[in-house]
């Protein structure tokens, strides 16, 4: 996995999980990563980052199809 740095104003106040939750649901939602890959951005099981990632407002179910038919095959 790449490994990215990037400098937040010290006023942001987020921490770290959300930050990485909020990347990973807007990367997991444009299909550019898998449930699973957006699972271990975060540093969390594919189960829970389902199970969170409507409380950050990303929908399980994207627009395109074929990603749901790979997630569940991949399952």
């Amino acid at each position: 996995m790449k490994a990215l740095t990037i400098n937040l104003p010290e006023s942001l106040d987020s921490e770290e999980f959300e930050i990485k939750m909020l990347l990973a649901g807007q990367l997991y939602e444009r299909g550019k990563v898998s449930i699973g890959q957006a699972a271990g951005i975060v540093g969390i099981s594919k189960r829970a980052f389902v199970e969170i990632m409507g409380r950050f407002g990303f929908s399980l179910f994207g627009d395109s199809v074929e990603g749901l038919k790979s997630d569940i095959a991949n399952a």
